[in-house]
């Protein structure tokens, strides 16, 4: 159903982008980019990985200070010529970003205050004030904690909620969210698009990129598309009433009628199979994390895990790919019958798996190296001559994958650092698909990016079924594992609770079987 809230054409323009272009060596990120955002409305911007849609923002935060674009920007009727990031938070401009900017070891109070610093009349640091101060603003954001506990003890949801509060801290009046639910779950995103709105009802306007385009329908008053620098479209919405194929054929500049690609499985015999697998916790100590967990893939199946966020999911595909998490008891893993060494993630490799993390820019990337050398990195013996690396082979190797993965960028000597998250994740299906592995476990593999970089990666993935492989999904979002597995298993407290084919599952008696509400199937 549709909101209700007062329309935003009655509201007055907070925020204009005019003809914003910005070039950089041999590309031109955006392109004469124009749009405009009024006051108290949530504005998202659209566009697939590499549009320019962070670029653009980052402009506007003042990262690519005035000077190094053309273009103008209006901020509540005034020209701004920001220079600096503190520049635009003194107009009250402030960005959250997808990778948050707290620092683990310091308080939430710290953390909240870092910079802007609450001080008594000798110039010192007024703690009581602080703690107080952040105990108001926790309390806007419904962050129930104490204001001294460690960023590093609370869970992505909550960290988000104190870059918030921080952003409120600073008066802010444009709020702008860099794919705020990307790591969030269903609980902790309905949280925060609902603690958005709350924001809206008190004249501070946001502007949220997003992939999501269900979030993006449900909460937009209005929406602009960028795609390849320039602007398809900017239009107001009704936040329940948007067009979602409408986006989608804006974002990647044809009607995607199909999210997921048709794919006719061809299965074979049981290919990996994984049998009483049982690791503890390597924080707490006694605690069972992955129960006596069993299952198997068949050659060319593509098998799905679900599971609600710390049901145990992410710690089975670690401690199997190498003992790489957690304290291992007990189990054993078969490869066409034959029992596996896994004792290290290197065992692992050299067995026939690869892993592709749920994190990528801290566990799947080194974000200082380049295209090139990451393809070949998890398995560089490949390309080596005794013992000396190849380096004709390096960026032969490098750039069969640029193309066969369509990794936007002029060169594999591109930094990995400066690519979009979307080309970032074919990076790291890249440097996995480089071992040859028979079997492929993605952890999350679509977080992140957009609808146009998603179907392409499940079109990599039936490529890969299609070829023989096993491929293992692990997916927070339902909907993706429906429309790309074969058989889905869920787990529950750390233990599998069922197993169902495709035309069994729907999300209704996956849910079941996630929460514990209806009996486990398979023990």
């Amino acid at each position: 159903m549709p909101e209700n809230h007062e329309p935003t054409e009655k509201h007055h323009v907070i925020l204009e982008m005019r003809s914003i272009t910005k070039e950089f060596p041999g590309v031109k990120a955006l392109d004469n980019v124009t749009m405009q955002v009024r006051s108290g409305e949530i504005h998202s911007i659209c566009g697939e990985n590499g549009a320019g849609k962070s670029t653009l923002m980052k402009v506007l935060s003042g990262v690519y200070p005035y000077g190094t674009y053309k273009g103008d920007i209006y901020f509540q009727g005034e020209e701004m010529r920001f220079h600096n990031i503190k520049a635009s938070e003194a107009a009250g401009i402030v960005i959250i970003h997808q990778e948050l900017a707290l620092i683990p070891e310091l308080s939430i109070t710290e953390n909240i205050f870092l910079g802007n610093e609450v001080k008594n009349r000798f110039g010192g640091i007024d703690w009581t004030s602080a703690h107080a101060k952040a105990a108001e603003l926790m309390a806007r954001v419904g962050l129930n904690a104490d204001p001294t506990t460690p960023i590093k003890a609370l869970g992505v949801g909550h960290q988000q909620l104190v870059e918030i509060a921080r952003a409120l801290a600073k008066n802010v009046k444009l709020l702008v969210l860099d794919e705020p639910t990307s790591a969030l779950n269903e609980e902790d995103s309905a949280h925060l698009l609902e603690l958005m709105r709350g924001l809206r009802s008190k004249g501070i306007s946001c502007i949220m990129i997003s992939h999501k385009l269900n979030e993006v329908a449900a909460i937009s008053d209005g929406i602009t598309i960028i795609r390849d620098g320039l602007t398809v479209e900017s239009y107001p919405t009704v936040p329940g009433e948007v067009d979602e194929d409408r986006i989608i054929r804006g974002m990647v500049g044809r009607p995607l009628d199909n999210r997921y690609p048709h794919h006719e499985p061809n299965h074979g015999d049981v290919l990996f199979e994984v049998k009483n697998w049982r690791v503890e916790s390597p924080i707490i100590p006694g605690r069972i994390i992955c129960k006596d967990s069993s299952f198997f893939v068949r050659k060319g199946e593509i098998v799905g895990f679900a599971g609600l966020m710390g049901a145990g999911r992410t710690e089975l595909a670690r401690s199997i790919f190498g003992h790489s998490y957690g304290v291992f008891h007990h189990g054993e893993a078969y490869l066409h019958g034959k029992q596996l060494k896994l004792s290290n993630p290197k065992q692992a490799i050299k067995e026939g798996l690869a892993y592709v993390p749920e994190d990528r820019k801290m566990l799947g990337l080194n974000l200082l190296d380049d295209i090139k050398r990451t393809t070949v990195s998890a398995d560089i013996g490949r390309i080596c001559n005794y013992n000396i690396i190849d380096l004709d082979q390096e960026f032969i190797a490098a750039e069969e994958y640029r193309k066969s993965l369509r990794i936007k960028t002029p060169t594999v000597h591109e930094g990995i650092n400066k690519l979009s998250g979307g080309n970032q994740q074919k990076v790291v299906l890249a440097k996995w698909l480089f071992t040859q592995p028979e079997v492929l476990i993605l952890d999350e593999p679509t977080r992140g990016i957009d609808v146009g970089a998603k179907y392409e990666i499940y079109t990599l993935i039936h490529q890969m079924a299609d070829a023989g492989k096993g491929v293992i999904v692990i997916s927070s979002e339902l909907p993706e594992l429906l429309g790309i597995s074969d058989r889905i298993y869920t787990i529950f407290e750390g233990a599998i609770t069922g197993v169902l084919d495709r035309e069994d599952a729907t999300q209704e008696n996956l849910l079941r079987l996630m929460t514990g509400t209806a009996p486990a199937t398979v023990r």
